[in-house]
């Protein structure tokens, strides 16, 4: 670490500069990860299909990564649908159960603040001839399950509804989703792809058909996710080809990614208890330290309801990008969610909440990880607040 990246509070701990306070965008992969992931980069290279002892030994390293994902998801090693990312996974349950009760029924509920990979395919079912109710969220983000209960209908066949947002971090009642879905047969999906690894996800607890994550969210590589699908759940294939992943998902598999992805499964069910708390504290003290220097700072999402890891707030006077323009060489965070980065429009989901445009425009995400510091908050913090005292002047 070299002093241009670099500074040393009194005690002489390094903090490398930016700080990153992005981690709902992405993570860095675990260390442990890489190392599981190696083997199976060189001498491991075998066509999970094939029988040969090459393909036996990357068939036994996929199962174990499977059965690693049952258990942080408390599933069924059957159940576990591996998947390229979230994204994938999440076109996969909503078109794939779509086609399988198209004969049932052609409607379809969601919210107003899902991401992009969960909005775009009901959009374009509608645009098929599907008939789409779109739920609205309270001011702090949330779905009100009695809202669910009076968009059901009769010709319902899949509500979806994400776990946690990936800009202000509100989970959703989902549980509470899922006992009125239930009662009406009709099945429930869950974008779980912010929560998993963060928070608990028990599938049965939360009472989900469907629920998909992903591997970048939580230390494994990107180009690796899952979807959890519950046995007897109706659900045709997006691809056809060979009969991998229970005939849901052909082509072979990228067994080092999932290699990883399963030793990341691992790390969270064994780190969860401490990290979820020890994130929880990190993050309320950046908050209060911003709080007591930033007059009007405002949070958005709900104060007790969120991520452990993620504080969505808006800086009065400045608009949010030019805020962190301010800090860029001290603080690398973002204004929403990375699909998005590039626009200048205001976030979708804080429109959902009914957040006021100027609000809105002063918003940024910063979400911490297993990496982030007591050191690097201090710093990440201070630079903050000298960056919207000198943007607020210019505005």
């Amino acid at each position: 670490m070299t002093k241009s990246n670099a500074r040393h509070d009194a005690a002489g701990i390094g903090v490398k500069l930016p700080v990153y306070l992005d981690y709902n965008a992405t993570t860095p992969v675990d260390p442990q990860v890489a190392e599981a992931m190696l083997p199976w980069l060189y001498e491991g290279f075998g066509n999970p299909s094939s029988n040969h002892i090459y393909g036996q030994r990357a068939r036994e390293v996929v199962a174990e990564s499977r059965a690693q994902l049952a258990i942080l998801l408390g599933c069924q090693v059957g159940e576990i649908v591996l998947t390229g990312c979230a994204t994938e996974a999440n076109n996969l349950a909503i078109y794939g159960v779509a086609r399988a009760l198209r004969k049932r029924g052609r409607h379809l509920v969601t919210s107003a603040v899902e991401h992009p990979s969960v909005s775009q395919p009901f959009q374009r079912l509608q645009q098929e001839g599907w008939e789409l109710s779109v739920l609205p969220v309270d001011a702090f983000g949330r779905v009100d399950p009695a809202a669910v209960a009076a968009a059901l209908r009769p010709d319902t066949v899949l509500v979806s509804v994400m776990h946690a947002n990936n800009e202000v971090g509100t989970i959703q009642p989902i549980a509470e989703i899922a006992a009125l879905t239930r009662a009406r047969g009709i099945l429930l999906h869950a974008d779980a792809a912010q929560s998993t690894g963060k928070i608990p996800v028990s599938v049965d607890d939360l009472g989900v058909d469907l629920l998909s994550l992903a591997g970048h969210k939580f230390y494994a590589t990107k180009g690796v996710g899952a979807l959890y699908v519950r046995t007897g759940t109706p659900i045709e294939p997006l691809l056809v080809g060979a009969g991998h992943e229970h005939g849901l998902r052909p082509g072979t598999e990228n067994v080092p990614a999932i290699a990883g992805l399963g030793e990341a499964a691992r790390l969270a069910v064994q780190r969860l208890p401490l990290e979820q708390a020890r994130l929880q504290g990190l993050c309320d003290r950046l908050q209060q330290q911003l709080e007591q220097a930033i007059p009007g700072l405002e949070l958005n999402g709900h104060a007790q309801q969120r991520l452990p890891n993620t504080l969505n707030i808006s800086f009065p006077g400045v608009s949010g990008r030019d805020l962190l323009e301010h800090c860029t060489a001290a603080v690398a965070a973002s204004v929403g969610s990375a699909c998005h980065e590039e626009a200048d429009a205001v976030s979708g989901v804080l429109g959902a909440m009914g957040v006021s445009s100027q609000r809105a425009h002063g918003a940024v995400r910063l979400s911490l990880g297993t990496p982030s510091t007591e050191t690097e908050i201090e710093h990440a913090a201070q630079a903050l607040i000298a960056a919207w005292r000198k943007a607020s002047k210019f505005m």
